[in-house]
C-alpha cells in the first residue's frame, strides 16, 4: 500500500549529502537499487539521478513498523527515508560517490511498490536494445543514459547563456510550413480547415531564418527541432534537434570566431575538455586530396597522396586507364603493416569494392626491402622504386593504391584508411580533433536527375572572386560554405546566404528552376528579398550528433530521451499507429489499400 509523503520535503538528493552531514538529519527519497537482509540489519542502495548512498535498517533506529516495511524493499520500489547522516562503519567504497558515510534511517515511507523490471536496472546495460527501448521509461534509469541527458541539458544551457550573452535572440519559427521539396523528403500534416491542402514540417528553420534578418533582428538562435523522412542510421533520426543561428552584416571569419568561442566554453564546462583556438581550417578540395573525405578524422595519419604523375607512363594498365579518362591514382601508406596476411589485403579489396572500386592495387614492402606486389610484373624495377618513393614507403610498410575517377578514389581511400585505423586501433579516443572545412563546391552532379544541384542548398552565395565561372564553368564554382568536424564526424554546417537579387536569379536558373517555379517554391523569402536585405549567414549544429561525440556514444539514440529505431517507428509508444476512421473523415482522407502483385 503506498503511502503519502505529506510532511515530508527532501532535504538532498542522494550524492548532495556528504561527509560535512555527518551527525545531521538528512530526508532523502528515490529508487532502491538494491536491499540486503543481514538479519537483523538491512541495507539498502538508494538511487536518484545523482548517484547512490547507503541507507542501515535497525529495528531499534526505525522501531518494529519501520523495520517490517524496510523488508519488504524491493529493487525499484520508490521510497522516502527520514535519517542521520554516519560515517560508513564498514569499509568506505571507493565506487561511490558517497562511499564514505551512510543513513541511519529513523523513519522509512513506501511511497510506490514495483513490479520486477524486465531487466536490471544497471550501468552499461547487456540488455537487447529492442526491450530496453521498449521500456525506455525505465532504461533512462540507468546511471550512464541519465548522465547522457543530463549532459544535453547543461550543454542547451550553456549555449543558451553564451548566445545572450553575445546579442542573440532566441526565437521560435513555425513547425507547421510551406512544403519547399529541394532535399530530403517532408513529413506531411494534412490540413482539416483546408481540405487536400498540407503543411510540411520543417526540415530546418532555413527560409524564416533568414526573413528573421530580413526582419532586422540581426542575430538569431533557436534549440529547433527539424524533421526529414529518409532512411535512418546510427546517427539519424526522423526528428532531431539542431541549435540554429543566423547573423547579419557578417562574413566567414565573424560565424568561425563566435562559434569557436561557444564550441571552447561548451566543451570546458560540460567534459573538463580544452579547444584550443583558432580551431584548423582546410579548404574542401585540400580536406579531399588529403584524406579523401569531407569530414576528416585528423587523429591520425595515413594521408592520401597522388601518385598519378609518377606512374602515367607505367606499363600498368589498370593505373595508366584511369588517368587516361581523367581519374587520378592515389595511395595510402599503412606504416608497418607489410607482413599482413593475403586473407586480410582480400578483405580489404572486399572493403574497398563496396565504395565503388574496382578492385586494390597493393604493395608490401619486406623487412629485407624486397617488394610483393599485385602488379610489379607490369612495372620496371626502377618505376616500383620511385612509386615506393612518392609513398614515402620504407622496410615493413603496406601500400595500398586506387585508380578511378576521383570520386572514387576518394570514396574507396577515404573509407579504407578509417577502417584500417579502427582495425589497427591507431585512433586516440581521447582527443578532440576540430576542423573547419571551407570553400565547397557550389554545386554537384545528380546522376539520379541529371542536373546540377546545390551541395548545400539554394541560397548559399558562391566565393567573389567566382561569381563569372556561373556563366562560364558553375561547376567549378566555390561556395561560401563551411562544416565543422569533429573527430571525423559533421558537427554542424552554413554558408554566407545570397542576399543580391540577380545572383539568386542565377543560381535559381542553374537549378532548373523558372522564375515562376522559384517564386512558387520561395515566393515568400524572394518577395522578402525587395525590401532591403542586409548580408546574412548562419550555422546550425546537430546537437544529438554533437552530445553522442560528448558523451563517447556510439548511437544518438543514447543521447535522446525517447529516440526512434531503424524504421521510424517507438518501440515504447507504438508510433506511428493507425487513426480513428472519423479523424481520417474529418480530414478528407481515404486510404488506398497497397497490394502485392
Amino acid at each position: 500500500m503506498a503511502e503519502s509523503m505529506k510532511g515530508l520535503h527532501r532535504t538532498h538528493r542522494c550524492t548532495q549529502v556528504t561527509s560535512s552531514n555527518i551527525g545531521e538529519e538528512v530526508i532523502v527519497m528515490g529508487w532502491v537499487q538494491k536491499s540486503r537482509n543481514k538479519g537483523g540489519i538491512i541495507f539498502v542502495d538508494l538511487r536518484d539521478r545523482s548517484g547512490m548512498i547507503q541507507i542501515i535498517f535497525e529495528a531499534a533506529d526505525v522501531k518494529a513498523e519501520g523495520f517490517a516495511k524496510a523488508e519488504k524493499l524491493r529493487s525499484e520500489f520508490v521510497i522516502a527515508v527520514v535519517g542521520k547522516v554516519e560515517a560508513r562503519s564498514g569499509a568506505v567504497n571507493e565506487n561511490l560517490l558517497t562511499g564514505d558515510i551512510e543513513i541511519r534511517a529513523k523513519e522509512i515511507r513506501i511511497l510506490s511498490e514495483a513490479q520486477t523490471p524486465p531487466f536490471p536496472i544497471e550501468e552499461n546495460s547487456k540488455t537487447k536494445e529492442e526491450l530496453r527501448l521498449k521500456y525506455r521509461y525505465l532504461d533512462l534509469r540507468r546511471p550512464d543514459l541519465q548522465e547522457n541527458i543530463i549532459l544535453r541539458s547543461k550543454a542547451v544551457n550553456i549555449t543558451r547563456t553564451f548566445l545572450a550573452e553575445e546579442g542573440f535572440l532566441e526565437i521560435e519559427t513555425p513547425i507547421l510550413q510551406k512544403s519547399t521539396p529541394e532535399g530530403a523528403r517532408d513529413y506531411l500534416v494534412p490540413s482539416r480547415v483546408h481540405p487536400g491542402s498540407f503543411y510540411a514540417l520543417p526540415q530546418s528553420p532555413q527560409l524564416f531564418k533568414q526573413l528573421l534578418m530580413c526582419s532586422g533582428f540581426d542575430r538569431y538562435f533557436q534549440i529547433a527541432k527539424c524533421f526529414r523522412d529518409e532512411d535512418l542510421r546510427a546517427d539519424r533520426q526522423p526528428e532531431f534537434t539542431q541549435i540554429d543561428m543566423e547573423l547579419s552584416f557578417v562574413d566567414v571569419d565573424d560565424v568561425l570566431d563566435v562559434n569557436e568561442r561557444l564550441l571552447k566554453k561548451l566543451f570546458d564546462e560540460t567534459i573538463g575538455i580544452d579547444v584550443s583556438l583558432p580551431i584548423q581550417r582546410m579548404t574542401w578540395q585540400e580536406a579531399m586530396n588529403r584524406y579523401g573525405s569531407d569530414k576528416p578524422d585528423t587523429r591520425f595519419g595515413m594521408e592520401l597522396k597522388d601518385v598519378s604523375e609518377t606512374v602515367k607512363d607505367c606499363g600498368f594498365g589498370v593505373f595508366t586507364g584511369a588517368l587516361e579518362n581523367g581519374g587520378s591514382v592515389r595511395g595510402i601508406n599503412a606504416k608497418g603493416q607489410g607482413a599482413m596476411p593475403r586473407k586480410k589485403i582480400d578483405a580489404l579489396v572486399a572493403f574497398a569494392k563496396d565504395f565503388g572500386a574496382k578492385g586494390l592495387a597493393y604493395l608490401s614492402i619486406g623487412e629485407d626491402g624486397s617488394y610483393k606486389s599485385s602488379f610489379s610484373k607490369f612495372m620496371t624495377e626502377e618505376e616500383l622504386e620511385a612509386l615506393v618513393t612518392a609513398m614515402d614507403g620504407e622496410k615493413g610498410d603496406l601500400l595500398l593504391f586506387a585508380a578511378d575517377v576521383n570520386k572514387v578514389v576518394y570514396d574507396v581511400l577515404g573509407n579504407l584508411r578509417l577502417e584500417i585505423a579502427r582495425s589497427l586501433e591507431l585512433i586516440d579516443k581521447t582527443k578532440y580533433n576540430f576542423l573547419w572545412v571551407t570553400e565547397f563546391p557550389l554545386f554537384e552532379w545528380s546522376q539520379e536527375q541529371n542536373r546540377l544541384v546545390a551541395m548545400h542548398h539554394p541560397f548559399t552565395m558562391p566565393m567573389e572572386e567566382d561569381l563569372e565561372l556561373l556563366d562560364t564553368n558553375p561547376a567549378a564554382a566555390r561556395a561560401k560554405a563551411y562544416d565543422i568536424v569533429l573527430n571525423g564526424t559533421e558537427i554542424g554546417g552554413g554558408s554566407i546566404r545570397i542576399y543580391q537579387d540577380d545572383v539568386q536569379e542565377k543560381m535559381f536558373e542553374l537549378l532548373g528552376f523558372t522564375k515562376e517555379e522559384s517564386y512558387e517554391r520561395f515566393g515568400f523569402l524572394l518577395n522578402a528579398f525587395k525590401y532591403g536585405v542586409p548580408p546574412h549567414a548562419g550555422l546550425a549544429y546537430g546537437l544529438d550528433r554533437l552530445i553522442m561525440l560528448m558523451a563517447k556514444e556510439d548511437s544518438i539514440r543514447d543521447v535522446i530521451a525517447f529516440p526512434k529505431v531503424k524504421d521510424a517507428s517507438c518501440l515504447m509508444s507504438n508510433a506511428p499507429d493507425v487513426v480513428d476512421k472519423k479523424q481520417l473523415e474529418e480530414l478528407d482522407i481515404a486510404l488506398v489499400s497497397k497490394t502485392k502483385e
